[in-house]
């Protein structure tokens, strides 16, 4: 298994009960498929936000476009609406391309844009479908997270990307 994703080299994950071939692509174009919208590392001074529906699986602020929604503008609103956090700035990281080879998606080919977000934290008032939120340290962060079957290599990309490079990320 490779410990950190490359660029544009797939890696079979498991994903809502279907299996997945996932590959990482550098900015600044993102690669063939259809928009599934963006997810971020929100950083608020030194610790990272994660969000989760049920208060046991957490993950990253994340969200499908709306109609003719740009990338950024879908990592903006889905930050808000999940988190309950103002994006002060933020870097485009990278790409996700999912191509589903088993399942009732087989053959769909979905791109998600992958961030990183400086956020000033509004007052925590859910409205949607995330319930809950914490601020880790960036230490822990990925050990925290609940992470699908095969995408450690990703995540672990994702958070070298975001220059939250620690050593726990290299622990699973």
């Amino acid at each position: 298994m490779n410990d950190i994703a490359g660029n544009g080299v797939d890696f079979t994950a498991s994903i809502n009960s279907q299996e997945w071939h996932v590959a990482w692509y550098p900015p600044p174009d993102p690669p063939p498929g259809t928009p599934h919208g963006a997810e971020a590392v929100c950083v608020t001074g030194d610790r990272i936000v994660a969000v989760s529906k049920d208060g046991q699986r957490w993950g990253l602020p994340a969200g499908r476009p709306e109609r003719h929604e740009h990338w950024v503008d879908t990592m903006r609103r889905e930050i808000c609406e999940e988190a309950c956090a103002e994006v002060l700035d933020c870097r485009l990281l990278g790409f996700s391309r999912g191509v589903c080879v088993r399942g009732p998606q087989e053959g769909l080919v979905l791109v998600r844009s992958m961030w990183r977000a400086e956020v000033r934290l509004a007052p925590w008032d859910p409205r949607f479908e995330m319930a809950h939120r914490r601020l880790l340290p960036a230490e822990k962060t990925f050990q925290s997270l609940t992470i699908p079957d095969g995408l450690g290599p990703f995540y672990r990309r994702l958070f070298v990307e975001a220059s939250i490079s620690r050593p726990d990320i290299h622990d699973l």
